[in-house]
């Protein structure tokens, strides 16, 4: 196995191992209100272990989420048949949504958009399969807004990647999903500390909006 799919595989693995006790200090209410306004069909990228799936609305009539690390994926299957809505999981990357244009009506992100290789054309993937007036749904940790702190983020970023399955805390995500096209509706900047110990890092929740001209 090359060694970026090694590092990949043992960051799912570890991230099955960390990720419950990050919901249980509050990323399972982040991740609820991420999807309170989801509805239609839905797709989710990096759907990790299912994490999202107990609290999708009863609006959405279908999910499908992608994830490409084996180790999630299982864990994700079986969760999507504790789920109350229908949800298929598949292989797959944001890279490459297997969804005709303008098919979509809501695409969700949960802590993803950080570790893509190319983020610009991830949302452009994204704006691709939405259909007019469709909603990104979007939680992620971003940026310091804190100049110190920002330029400490760039300088660890990529030692950080390398060890954290492609994650970049030094992204302005919501200025990227802008400059994408969608136009931003809600963005809720705060800062959460994921484990015991951790500092508090900038995260944002939200939506966007695909134009619906």
């Amino acid at each position: 196995m090359p060694e970026a799919n090694q590092r990949k595989s043992s960051f799912g693995q570890y991230f099955a191992r960390v990720g419950p006790r990050m919901d249980a200090r509050g990323a399972a209410d982040h991740r609820r209100r991420l999807v309170e306004a989801a509805h239609g069909t839905v797709v989710e990228i990096g759907a990790g272990y299912g994490a999202t799936f107990p609290f999708y609305p009863s609006a959405v009539t279908s999910v499908l989420a992608l994830e490409p690390d084996p180790t999630l994926r299982a864990l994700a299957l079986a969760e999507a048949n504790r789920a109350p809505v229908p949800i298929t999981v598949q292989d797959g990357t944001a890279e490459s949504l297997p969804a005709a244009d303008g098919s979509v009506d809501v695409v969700v992100s949960s802590l993803v958009l950080c570790s893509v290789a190319d983020q610009t054309a991830v949302l452009t993937e994204m704006l691709r399969v939405l259909r007019p007036g469709g909603l990104l749904l979007f939680y992620e940790h971003v940026r310091s807004a804190h100049r110190v702190l920002a330029a400490a983020e760039d300088l660890f970023t990529p030692l950080w990647s390398r060890l954290a399955g492609g994650c970049h805390p030094n992204r302005d995500t919501a200025a990227g999903i802008a400059a994408a096209g969608l136009t931003l509706q809600t963005v809720e900047r705060f800062g959460f500390s994921a484990l015991p110990g951790n500092p508090r890092v900038a995260h944002i929740l939200g939506a966007a909006e695909k134009s619906r001209t």
